[in-house]
């Protein structure tokens, strides 16, 4: 291996490492909910509001994710994961409600300039062909934090208290940060010619490829929202076995993220990024109308949730790399708005599942197969010049 694959290979581990600390931050939320209420002597009502206002910044990603095409990806790291140091360490030194509150937004809000940045940092590095392999190593961390970061924060609770999570997140973001700094180079291959913000929004979504992305994004999204918000509700409802069915739901569903972001590294280099999308849709929209059909036993339903899941994690981490390509001299920008679109998309799902399971649970099924048929039909606009000329890179 060359010296220049290797400090690349130690780039990568970095980035992803932050990712999993970050992750395990984020969703450590919703196992603990009760938790988190009891300490701060709140009902779960007021610690979800908290929560939802968090999810919400997900809207504002297009405002921040410019910075890394403006002023470099080592720009936009470095701010991300700083704002997320400050936020995580604001709960360490005022463990009150009300910096909790402020501390759940300021780590997404930070997560979102990172994010951008990091995937723009890997997509300059990585010649498409070989993309997909690298952006689902980097994906393994949202699967790993459900299942190596949840029982880490369960043994720190239990031993040290609901706060005890913060300072060791606190510290090993500052470590990612000093890393950033020391080795993500500070001069990158391209930075975009200075532009307004705005402007460089409205000039990607005036693309007609670029946008039929967002709608992608944001099809499959609703579509995955459709079961996943019910699920829980579905199984207790069926085999009334909230506890056992849900905490066995849980392990599935890391599981199949898991093997998700596994087989994406694996095969959306080699059948190639659209039909590794379509494939994986098409499979979604099957395991979304198998779902209620074998969840007549919990085995059953447990089987179906992970086919779905695994096939929908396949398709979001497919996607990824694809949507790199589509308008490159605004990269970070564009995966901004992607996570915007994916956080709309989560947000209309929300809305629309339980209108839809009070009739029926097939109703749910059948919607996340009419979103998924719409994101395919999005794809098909989607256009990128690296599927007929490759870029340069500095992996070959």
């Amino acid at each position: 291996m060359s010296q220049e694959n290797k400090t690349f290979s130690l780039q990568i581990f970095l980035l992803t490492a932050i990712r999993l600390v970050v992750n395990t931050s984020i969703r450590m939320i919703y196992p603990f909910l009760p938790v988190f209420a009891r300490a701060f002597g709140v009902s779960l009502n007021s610690i979800s509001t908290a929560v939802t206002l968090r999810s919400f910044m997900g809207v504002l990603a297009p405002i921040v994710a410019p910075i890394a095409d403006q002023h470099g990806r080592k720009a936009g790291m470095a701010v991300g994961v700083g704002m997320i140091s400050l936020a995580l360490g604001l709960v360490v030194f005022f463990p009150v409600f009300p910096a909790f509150c402020v501390s759940l937004s300021l780590v997404f809000f930070g997560l979102y300039i990172y994010l951008p940045a990091m995937q723009a940092f890997v997509s300059d590095q990585v010649v498409y062909q070989k993309r997909g392999k690298i952006i689902a190593i980097t994906e393994l961390a949202w699967a790993l934090s459900f299942i190596l970061g949840m029982p880490l924060v369960a043994l720190l609770i239990e031993r040290y208290g609901w706060w005890s999570p913060y300072p060791v997140f606190t510290f090993l973001t500052v470590l990612g940060f000093i890393g950033i700094l020391v080795l993500i180079p500070g001069n990158p291959k391209y930075v975009a010619p200075k532009q307004h913000h705005l402007s460089a929004i409205l000039e990607i979504l005036r693309t007609p490829s670029a946008l039929a992305a967002l709608l992608m994004g944001l099809f499959f999204c609703v579509s995955n929202e459709s079961v996943a918000l019910v699920f829980g509700v579905w199984l207790e409802d069926s085999f009334g076995l909230k506890i056992a069915a849900l905490g066995a739901a849980s392990a599935i569903i890391g599981l199949a993220e898991l093997g998700g972001e596994g087989l994406t590294a694996w095969l959306v280099d080699r059948l190639g990024k659209r039909v590794s999308i379509r494939l994986g849709l098409i499979l979604n929209c099957f395991f979304a109308l198998l779902l209620p059909w074998i969840g007549s036993s919990v085995s059953g339903a447990l089987i179906g949730l992970f086919l779905f899941y695994i096939s929908f994690e396949f398709v979001v981490v497919s996607s990824l790399p694809l949507i790199s390509e589509v308008f490159p001299h605004r990269r970070a920008t564009l995966m901004g708005l992607f996570l915007s679109a994916i956080s709309l998309g989560r947000a209309f799902g929300d809305i629309l599942a339980p209108k839809l399971y009070t009739h029926s649970f097939w109703l749910n099924a059948a919607a996340a197969v009419l979103f998924n048929l719409l994101a395919l039909a999005a794809l098909h606009y989607v256009r990128i010049s690296a599927e007929e000329k490759p870029i340069k890179g500095s992996l070959t």
